[in-house]
Parts: structure tokens; C-alpha cells; sequence
């Protein structure tokens, strides 16, 4: 048998079995189309890479049961990373994509490559899984990342993430690194876990501590040619004023002093909540006292409603993306209440209506939960090369 058909095999059956779990000898030739001794020769030579295993058997008909074949978990591992100003969250995952351990660290050094290594480690520690088994590393950020160099170009909250730290931490690590914006990470959980399971087309629009949003068009992320497709903070509102202010370092971002952001990023969200009479620790709480407190919060809530549809219906009358997602803090807390809301504000001054809904990926760190998917679609792709 020539060696690239070999190859086609192994991959067919090892993607096979990964997407679906434990199967026979014949049915992963029943869906592959091929036949029982090329099934057999197949399996053989993934068992002979230490890629697969039998985990079972599955009773028959008058024969002896059929030996159940299972990708071994500890073929590769992968971490997914979020980082933040002030905690950095890691996860270490199987190549089924079991989370086996998760760890949140401070940083406590000013140079993310010490202090992206420090969390892998002691992520890798807690697994009891070696560095060197790590077949994909994806680190979520908030900010621009420029797809060509694949480098943090502008972030607020990071400022010791810039130009060549994306080398630095390959060449630390020795194995290739992936840097992704944080909300387009979310949208990668949301597609696989959630609203938008299985959908090509949707945006997702965070509202957080900062606003970003997520396009996934034709089952891609959509980044724009720098990266900044979804910076939905600086969109020009009207009676709002402009980020005009762009005394920044060359090549640097104007501040989003004004813009979208200033009417719907958690600090907005909270600083409107108590002109309506609901304080709390937070804007997500405040969202959700109000929705528990029925008629008396309809009018924060309404006015929440109105200044996210700004966004969502200059999003809808470019893109008509059919479906948008409310996430992060303050979209979650808002759940069906909110949504309803911006759906009739968006019918109101745009003439697409799109379906609005609310995460409902139940991972508590949706972003955590995209950079381990990310990571596992890499190490895959690395494992089925011979």
C-alpha cells in the first residue's frame, strides 16, 4: 500500500475516533469506507505509535465481542491560558479535552515570558504532565493581535505585551505559541459549547470591564488585515464623545475615552445602575438585582438595552450575521430580560432583526475554556502527522 494512502487512513480513523469516542474495528471501517483488513492494518499502526488503545469490548452477534478502540488520553496534552492585569488562569487538558488540572496565578513579574512560563509550569506540576508533552499552547489577551506576527499589537490592560513576545515565549517554551484575542476565544467555546453550536455565522458581543466583540463568519474568525476586526468600543455614537485622544506612543491605539465603550463597559454599566438606585459590588451584579427586581428595574434595563442595540444594529446592517450572542459580565447577568430588550431596541432603528440570546456556555471561564479548544484543533493536526 503506497505510504500516502497509509496516511489518509490513519488520519481518517484517528479523526474518527476522536470526534466520536470508542468504536469497533467495523464501524470505524463502515464510516471510513474501508475494509476489514485495511481497518485492522490501520489500527495497528496507530497502537504501534502509542496513539490508540483498546478500552473495551462491544457485544455481537453469534461471533466473539468486537475489541472498542479509544485514542489514548495522555497521547498529548494541551494549556490554555487567559491573562489578565492582575490573575493569570491556566489549563491543562488531555487530547480528548478533559480538563485534568487548573491553576490561577498572580503574576508577580513584569516580563510576561517569565511569567507565562511560571503559570505553565505550575499548571503542569499540579496535572503531573511534562512540559514536553504539550502539543498546543494558546494564551488569551485582551487587545489586538496582529495575525501576521501573531504579537499583542495594542492592549490597555497589558502594557509589558508587545513586539516580540510572541518569539520569546516560543522560543522559552521551545514549541509553537499562540496568541488570540480573548472575546474571539469565547466565540470558539460559545461555537463548540453553547448559543452557537455548530453555527458558521454569528457574532458575539462581550460586555465586561471593556467591550469586544467576535465575527465568525463561514466557520472562521474573522480578525480584519491588523486584527482589530470586533473593536466595537471605539464605534462613533451620536451625543458620545470621540476617543479623540491619540497623544499615545507611534503606532499605539487612541484611548477609548469615548465611543461605544464609554456607554456599555462595566464601569458605565455600574455608574448608570446607581443613578437608577442599584449599587453593588459590581455591573453584573447590579444587572442582576435588577432583573430580580422586576418592574421597579425595567428602566435600567431598558436603558442598558438601548445603548447595547447601537452596536448590535451597526453590526447587523453590515455583517447580517443571523444570530448574536450577549456575553461577558454584564451579558450574562442580563440573560433572557436583556435580551428581549436589545432585540426590540434593534428592531426599532435597524432594519435586520437578528436573533439575540444569552451565553450559555456553562464553563466558568468561557475564555479559559476557547484557548484549550484552540489549542486541542493544533496539537490534533500535530498528532496526525506521521
Amino acid at each position: 500500500m503506497p505510504r500516502l494512502l497509509r496516511e489518509i487512513n490513519d488520519r481518517a480513523a484517528l479523526e474518527l475516533l476522536l470526534a466520536t469516542g470508542p468504536m469497533t474495528r467495523g464501524q470505524i471501517g463502515d464510516l471510513t469506507g474501508l475494509s476489514k483488513v485495511t481497518a485492522s492494518q490501520t489500527l495497528a499502526r496507530l497502537e504501534e505509535r502509542g496513539l490508540v488503545e483498546v478500552v473495551g469490548e462491544q457485544a455481537g452477534g453469534r461471533g466473539p465481542n468486537a475489541a472498542l478502540y479509544s485514542v489514548i488520553p495522555s497521547s498529548a496534552y494541551v494549556a490554555g491560558l487567559e491573562v489578565g492585569p492582575e490573575l493569570i488562569s491556566t489549563a491543562i487538558a488531555d487530547i480528548h479535552g478533559h480538563t485534568i488540572a487548573e491553576v490561577t496565578v498572580e503574576p508577580d513579574d513584569d516580563d510576561p515570558v517569565s511569567v507565562v512560563h511560571g503559570a505553565i509550569v505550575k499548571a503542569c506540576r499540579s496535572a503531573k504532565v511534562s512540559i514536553a508533552k504539550l502539543r498546543g499552547v494558546v494564551i488569551g489577551t485582551p487587545g489586538v493581535v496582529d495575525p501576521r506576527s501573531g504579537d499583542v499589537r495594542f492592549s490597555f490592560d497589558l502594557p509589558g505585551w508587545h513586539e516580540g513576545i510572541h518569539e520569546a515565549l516560543a522560543g522559552d517554551l521551545r514549541r509553537e505559541v499562540t496568541i488570540e484575542n480573548d472575546v474571539n476565544l469565547a466565540a470558539i467555546a460559545e461555537r463548540a459549547d453553547g448559543a452557537a453550536q455548530g453555527l458558521d455565522d454569528f457574532v458575539l458581543l462581550w460586555s465586561s470591564r471593556g467591550l469586544g466583540m467576535a465575527v465568525m463568519l463561514g466557520g472562521k474568525l474573522h480578525r480584519g488585515r491588523s486584527g482589530s476586526a470586533g473593536e466595537i468600543g471605539y464605534l462613533p455614537v451620536p451625543g458620545v464623545p470621540l476617543p479623540e485622544d491619540i497623544r499615545t506612543l507611534p503606532g499605539r491605539l487612541p484611548s477609548l475615552a469615548g465611543g461605544l465603550q464609554s456607554l456599555v463597559s462595566a464601569e458605565a454599566v455600574a455608574e448608570l445602575a446607581r443613578s437608577y438606585g442599584f449599587a453593588a459590588e459590581s455591573a453584573g451584579e447590579c444587572v442582576r438585582v435588577a432583573v430580580a427586581a422586576g418592574a421597579q428595574g425595567e428602566p435600567l434595563l431598558d436603558e442598558i438595552a438601548n445603548r447595547l442595540a447601537l452596536g448590535v444594529a451597526a453590526v447587523c446592517v453590515i455583517l447580517d450575521p443571523g444570530l448574536v450572542v450577549l456575553a461577558g459580565e454584564v451579558g450574562h447577568a442580563g440573560g433572557a430580560a436583556l435580551t428581549s430588550r436589545v432585540e426590540e431596541a434593534v428592531a426599532r432603528i435597524c432594519p435586520v432583526r437578528p436573533q439575540i440570546v444569552t451565553t450559555t456556555v456553562t464553563d466558568k471561564n468561557p475564555v479559559l475554556r476557547g484557548a484549550v479548544l484552540a489549542a486541542l484543533e493544533r496539537a490534533r493536526e500535530e498528532l496526525l502527522v506521521p
